[in-house]
């Protein structure tokens, strides 16, 4: 066997112990409704709330912040199912016995994690916009990230590959359209 396969299943592995471990989190009940809350506000209505309600606060400004994110979001989506089909990585609740899913999925594929792309690409348009609503939007950021691997829906690597994922396309498009 090659280094490099050497290498990637011990990656496999490592990825999956973490995913265990962040899945045993959901045997305390008021984690995992917490989480699955979330995980089902980052489907987007949290986000779409959140939308609609800057232009109301912030007048023009928020115009502007609401049709960036929503310009962020289209390309985030099509970037995100683009990837779940190219990679077709299954979830780790169907490779491992031992990993619970704990709340619905939206589809079968696990790479990357959409919800977390899309709430940190959301987060980093709006705070380039409105940095003093970080106290309110990060914190459910990380909640929506954590709630992937804890609810076995997702691998840690799945939301870390969302997350670097939403960051670059929120700063592209900060740069481009800023």
């Amino acid at each position: 066997m090659h280094a490099a396969q050497q290498a990637w299943q011990w990656f496999g592995r490592a990825d999956l112990s973490l995913c265990l471990s962040f899945n045993r989190l959901c045997r305390f009940r008021p984690v995992r409704d917490l989480l699955r809350i979330c995980s089902r506000l980052g489907n987007g209505l949290f986000w779409y709330s959140l939308i609609a309600v800057l232009p109301l606060q912030y007048g023009w400004q928020g115009v502007q912040a609401a049709l960036h994110m929503l310009l962020v979001a289209a390309l985030g989506l099509v970037i995100y199912k683009w990837l779940k089909t190219k990679t077709v990585r299954p979830r780790p609740c169907a490779v491992s016995q031992f990993v619970t899913q704990h709340t619905t999925a939206l589809d079968q594929f696990s790479f990357p994690s959409g919800h977390t792309l899309h709430a940190v690409s959301f987060s980093t348009v709006l705070l380039a916009y409105f940095p003093g609503q970080a106290l309110f939007v990060l914190p459910f950021t990380l909640l929506v990230a954590l709630s992937r691997p804890v609810l076995g829906l997702h691998y840690p690597s799945d939301v870390l590959a969302g997350a670097v994922l939403g960051y670059l396309l929120a700063e592209a498009s900060l740069l481009l359209l800023g």
